[in-house]
């Protein structure tokens, strides 16, 4: 049953990380990878020296941080909330149209947000019947971020709302009964129990969460960004693929993706400690 998983993670994963001798070459297509002159770690310091490094990795911190709290707080506010309510049609229902936008690709999404966002969109409509100036929201290298976290916050929140509503539903209705026989309110009730009882989940989703925060997410941002708003909205998967398929400097491309990947790896570690130590979670 593993075999095809293996292969799967032999071919895509491991064949192809012969490709980091690229951060260490002068690689020219023509000569191959082989033959290419090693230059050593000079990709890495021309890296440094660029004006571009520094706002990549500025504007990955922020948008992954930004996406990293959003993911956690919205759903679990949501999920407490969808708690409270006793119809459990009503609840289900709800659970339910709220997850489906998970399944949506970013190709489509974006699609949706640039209709609804344009210049003749139904929010500058809106705005305009208001009396306020229609406002280029994709060409806002200010507003661009908050597009990007709250796109991916709606598009995500109902499905990571499940792991909450698994946590909530384990909760012992005893501990309820016994808290409303004592005098206790409901809202006493959400603060005594409830949130302490999904307290272990949300540690454990907020570390487990750290090692992702150099993945801002590529698919989202190179579908709805243009130049106008490289300087708050490009990242470092979207530069490594412009510098790497439409510049040709694939050693520096390589040699940033390098970089990332040692960093998200050391955080993924350092993340999974934090899961183990507070929240009692391991893999192996």
């Amino acid at each position: 049953m593993l075999l095809p998983g293996i292969i799967w993670l032999f071919f895509f994963n491991l064949l192809p990380m012969y490709g980091i001798l690229m951060a260490f070459k002068d690689f020219n297509p023509g000569i191959g990878l082989w033959k290419s002159e090693w230059i050593g770690l000079e990709n890495f310091k021309y890296m440094f020296e660029l004006d571009d490094s520094k706002q990549i990795f500025r504007n990955t911190i922020v948008i992954a941080l930004l996406k990293m709290i959003g993911n956690l707080v919205v759903p679990l506010v949501f999920a407490l909330m969808l708690n409270e309510v006793k119809n459990r049609f009503f609840t289900r229902s709800v659970q339910t149209i709220v997850y489906l936008p998970h399944f949506l690709s970013w190709v489509i999404i974006a699609g949706i947000m640039l209709d609804m966002f344009s210049i003749s969109g139904p929010v500058n409509q809106f705005l305009t019947a208001l009396g306020i100036k229609p406002i280029m929201f994709f060409a806002d290298a200010g507003i661009f971020p908050a597009l990007v976290v709250g796109s991916d916050i709606w598009k995500e929140f109902g499905f990571a709302a499940i792991i909450y509503f698994a946590a909530l539903t384990s909760i012992s209705p005893e501990l309820y009964e016994a808290a409303a026989i004592d005098g206790a309110s409901q809202f006493r009730r959400l603060i005594s129990i409830t949130l302490p009882s999904i307290l272990p989940v949300a540690v454990l989703l907020g570390t487990l969460s750290m090692g992702n925060i150099l993945n801002a997410g590529f698919d989202q941002i190179f579908n709805l960004y243009n130049p106008l708003v490289y300087s708050t909205g490009d990242i470092i998967d979207t530069w490594v693929y412009r510098a790497g398929l439409i510049d040709m400097q694939y050693g520096l491309a390589t040699a940033v993706g390098l970089l990332k990947s040692i960093v998200g790896f050391i955080l993924i570690a350092f993340s999974y400690g934090l899961a183990y130590r507070f929240a009692n979670y391991r893999i192996f």
